[in-house]
């Protein structure tokens, strides 16, 4: 590395005058070096703060150039293939050293071999690696026939597609091209984890985000469906998050096809399982379009949005936005909708809903304990452990609602129930 004891230093009168550029003294450039992501140029700190750093910035030692030009030869150097689509930003931190490695040549007389070395690592960062996949050879129809199996698909064949995709994505694409691929990711995402892992640090998350606001419908359905199955794999959801998709999927929630509402609410509920998740989307305005698809959604979207609203009602403020926001009335409704699934779904809210005051004096409003006992009288037997875990709810605190049980005639079927009923159903009777 460079070294100060051989060097000739020349006095002002023998050194050749460089042309000084504005805004570059000594103490920026080395500030700089220090501390690439400040812009060069006059410091905005207090003149205080800044003389308290000035020892340390003055000691520019070779330990120092060695560090960044470590750190700009790691940019230089070998990358992941689904990282070579951000080579820009490393073009831009090779040419921002060089500038100031070349501002630095006006000032010392030990500049030559750094600016040497920045030149050819620059230079190194500017070649495109020779394995690099050739996007421009994909041809992404290819995958409509492809076999994605494991054995026939390596990740290494599948990867040049996945990178031609998020290239396709970028918002100078033309609409027909962005549509296209978020249904070829929609498709690669679908069944393996190790893909969906490729995909999501490929950066084809942020740029799917833009179609969830798409006035093409069948654009804004494949970006949600592609989050949906992408958000299958864990690492994938914190990123999703981060990339601000919560609340453009409660908008495709709101105004999307049948089916991107479905997904929107799938989507929803696998990035609530991270727990902070939970409160951002009530705040977001999830909760009434859930509701809604409780009401006119087809009975995959009805169980979708049961099981989003009871994850989401973990949180108190979400009970109460959801009880706001009518939910009470057609869960009540479906609790009559035997064998489909829902029933037992919907109880399992309207228990979660009886947990506030709120929400138990909703449930008797909208007919809910006749409901409930009738179910205990006729329903399955898991319906039945269902409707008394609701029931139990609805009347543990509450002596008016415990009058109003007694009236309905619960008490001989909470008695067969506590005979013959399953462990559980026989507690809680």
């Amino acid at each position: 590395m460079v070294s100060l004891a051989g060097s000739q230093i020349l006095s002002p009168k023998q050194r050749p005058c460089a042309p000084r550029r504005p805004g570059h003294s000594m103490r920026t450039i080395r500030s700089a070096l220090l501390h690439p992501d400040s812009p060069p140029g006059p410091s905005s700190r207090p003149r205080a703060a800044a003389d308290e750093g000035d020892s340390d910035i003055e000691n520019l030692t070779d330990s120092v150039i060695d560090f960044r030009l470590s750190e700009l030869a790691a940019t230089a150097g070998p990358a992941h293939p689904a990282a070579v689509a951000k080579s820009s930003s490393a073009n831009a931190a090779a040419t921002e050293m060089l500038e100031l490695s070349r501002d630095f040549s006006d000032y010392s007389s030990f500049n030559s071999d750094i600016s040497g070395e920045l030149e050819r690592l620059a230079a190194a960062a500017a070649t495109p690696r020779s394995d690099a996949p050739d996007l421009a050879a994909v041809d992404l129809n290819d995958l409509e026939s492809m076999d994605l199996s494991a054995d026939a698909a390596p990740l290494d064949r599948v990867e040049p597609f996945v990178l031609a995709c998020v290239q396709a994505l970028g918002p100078d694409a033309a609409p027909d091209a962005r549509r296209a691929a978020a249904a070829r990711i929609r498709l690669l995402a679908k069944h393996r984890s190790d893909i969906r892992e490729l995909v999501g640090v490929s950066g084809a998350i942020p740029a799917l985000v833009p179609l969830l606001r798409s006035t093409d419908p069948v654009a804004q359905e494949n970006a949600v469906t592609a989050l949906l199955n992408l958000s299958l794999e864990e690492l994938n959801r914190s990123a999703i998050t981060a990339a601000g998709a919560i609340k453009p999927l409660v908008y495709a929630l709101r105004t999307g096809t049948a089916s991107a509402k479905q997904n929107a609410a799938c989507a929803l509920l696998s990035l609530s399982g991270i727990e902070e998740n939970r409160a951002t989307i009530g705040a977001c305005g999830a909760i009434a379009p859930l509701v809604a698809l409780l009401s006119a959604g087809s009975t995959r979207g009805k169980k979708d949005a049961l099981t989003t609203l009871y994850r989401l009602c973990s949180a108190r403020r979400n009970k109460e936005r959801a009880v706001s926001a009518g939910a009470v009335v057609p869960l009540v409704h479906l609790i009559g909708e035997r064998g489909t699934g829902t029933s037992e779904k919907a109880m399992v809210v309207l228990a979660s809903l009886a947990s506030i005051a709120e929400g138990r004096d909703a449930v008797v409003e909208a007919g809910g304990i006749p409901a409930l006992v009738e179910t205990i009288e006729d329903g399955p037997a898991r319906e039945k452990e269902f409707a008394v875990v609701a029931l139990l709810q609805l009347c543990s605190e509450c002596s008016s609602n415990r009058a109003l049980l007694v009236r309905e005639g619960a008490i001989p079927p909470l008695v067969a129930l506590s005979q013959s009923g399953s462990a559980r159903a026989k507690h809680k009777s």
